[in-house]
């Protein structure tokens, strides 16, 4: 298939799911963002956002789910009980051209 690869790599989605009133989760914000760019420089992470509506997020990342639970374990929104998270692992199979090159 044309503009098409298979990097076959595993990945995982962590879902983060609010627990708390926004202004609670607000609270950790800047931990959680903290958190986040640790995990931008370690080249785990590849893609971060909140959900619509805000109910929690979701964080695409290289790895296995047993490394990157203990990963998620240590979000500061996890840690203060603002969120619970859920880590889905899945093999990159088919991804768009030039995709492969962010997994490398």
């Amino acid at each position: 298939m044309a503009g098409v690869e298979r990097p076959g790599v595993p990945l995982c989605l962590i879902l983060l799911r609010y627990v708390v009133s926004l202004d609670e989760v607000d609270q950790f914000q800047a931990a959680h963002v903290a958190w986040l760019e640790k995990g931008y420089v370690e080249g785990i992470f590849l893609v971060a956002g909140r959900q619509v509506p805000r109910t929690g997020g979701v964080i695409l990342t290289r790895g296995h789910k047993r490394e990157v639970e203990a990963l998620a374990a240590t979000d500061p929104f996890v840690t203060n009980g603002a969120a619970e998270a859920e880590v889905i692992e899945f093999t990159a199979s088919l991804a768009a051209s030039g995709f492969s090159a962010l997994l490398s």
